[in-house]
């Protein structure tokens, strides 16, 4: 039950500037919007986030790549290759709580007034935040980087899919999103920070670094033993029985994690006899013996749909699932009751779609206050509060400026 406030929401009157495109900058700020902050989405004009032209699909003229990661902002454009562009961006800085780019190069950086050294000396209290491929420092700074890339030199394709296929990419963007994760629980803590100490601070994140946290137990396996990481394909690494297993109608994820469970999933299949096989006492035995037990499992499953399953491990209390499909798991009950997917009304496109946000506050709940800016939507309103007149704000129009 949520206790209703005044607040928008916990991050209510910190202003964000977002000069990112693509994914991981964006994300990280729409999360930032999410939870109550004003992110001023600076974008080029004409063009805007590349991400605006990444599709099909598209809803209107706006990809619905864009849209899924851009709301609760307003859009400004500003030329930074112009002098006066960066003249507004440095007021902006003055005023702003929080810088989020994701320019990879230091010489680049300067040249557009992004750099940390201009930015924080403008605002002390600025917490400056870079997101890139590989980050600012080691031999890979400054390189250009994707997602794709950062999946691939993680290590982490390589380990996933079956043994005698070849390397994996993850369908979504996981170095993207854990990048923009990452960062933006940084940024609440350096905000934390900065209100015990007064000053900001600067935060460096890298997709290659967000990508090797997924090794997670795969590399504390590693670093342990030394071994080479097997590729396993659905099976668990440390975990026996940990994986899909298919029944006469379908496909179902069981997870026996314990002893306890295990013992309960063998009188559920009706296999008591295996409690006393010694291949499969424990589960380092289980694990051990992997390839002798998953078929004898597989066939008891086989004996009954995938339903009747669900319900009877479920009655013993055995984590187990169904394996949805992605627009089976958008209509589930449950992710609708627990707000995963929001409707949001855009001025030109109706009624939007897109997923919601996971943070359950009780007392400052995430909100949708914006849809995603239009390109340029708000450069007047902004450039007002900034104290620049009508006339003046024509002239930095007609000069390609805003």
């Amino acid at each position: 039950m949520r206790n209703q406030t005044t607040l928008k929401g916990p991050l209510e009157g910190i202003t964000v500037l977002e000069h990112t495109t693509a994914l991981a900058g964006p994300y990280c700020a729409q999360l930032l919007g999410d939870l109550g902050a004003d992110v001023i989405k600076i974008e080029r004009p004409g063009s805007g986030d590349q991400a605006r032209g990444w599709g099909p699909p598209f809803i209107g003229e706006v990809s619905a790549y864009f849209l899924g990661t851009n709301r609760n902002k307003r859009g400004m454009t500003l030329n930074l290759a112009h002098q006066e562009g960066r003249e507004i961006l440095h007021q902006l800085v003055k005023s702003a709580d929080v810088l989020i780019h994701n320019v990879p190069r230091e010489k680049t950086r300067r040249k557009l007034g992004l750099d940390a050294e201009t930015c924080c000396r403008l605002n002390p209290r600025l917490i400056w935040a870079s997101i890139s491929g590989f980050g600012n420092t080691g031999p890979y700074a400054e390189k250009a980087g994707y997602d794709v890339i950062a999946q691939g030199m993680s290590g982490t394709m390589a380990v996933t899919g079956e043994p005698d296929h070849g390397p994996i990419r993850f369908p979504t963007p996981i170095a993207d999103l854990t990048a923009g994760i990452y960062t933006a629980f940084a940024i609440v803590a350096a905000l934390f920070a900065r209100e015990k100490t007064g000053k900001g601070q600067c935060i460096d994140s890298a997709l290659l670094d967000a990508q090797v946290s997924w090794l997670a137990n795969i590399a504390s396996n590693y670093l342990a033993t030394g071994e080479p990481i097997r590729k396993l394909g659905n099976a668990h690494p440390s975990i026996v029985p940990y994986q899909p297993f298919p029944t006469a109608d379908d496909w179902i994820m069981v997870g026996a994690g314990s002893e306890s469970l295990w013992e309960r999933l063998l009188d559920t299949l009706g296999l008591p006899e295996l409690k006393d096989d010694p291949r499969f006492r424990d589960n380092a035995a289980r694990l051990k013996h992997r390839d002798e037990l998953i078929p004898i499992l597989e066939k008891a499953f086989r004996k009954a749909p995938a339903r009747e399953w669900i319900q009877k491990l479920e009655e013993k209390g055995i984590p187990v699932g169904p394996i949805n499909p992605p627009e089976k798991a958008l209509e589930d009950p449950h992710v609708l009751e627990r707000e995963m997917i929001v409707e949001i009304e855009h001025p030109l496109l109706g009624r939007l779609r897109s997923l919601g946000n996971p943070m359950k506050l009780s007392d400052t709940p995430v909100t949708y206050r914006l849809p995603p800016p239009l390109l340029g939507e708000h450069t007047e309103a902004i450039l007002k509060e900034l104290g620049f007149d009508a006339k003046t704000i024509s002239r930095l129009k007609a000069d390609g400026v805003v």
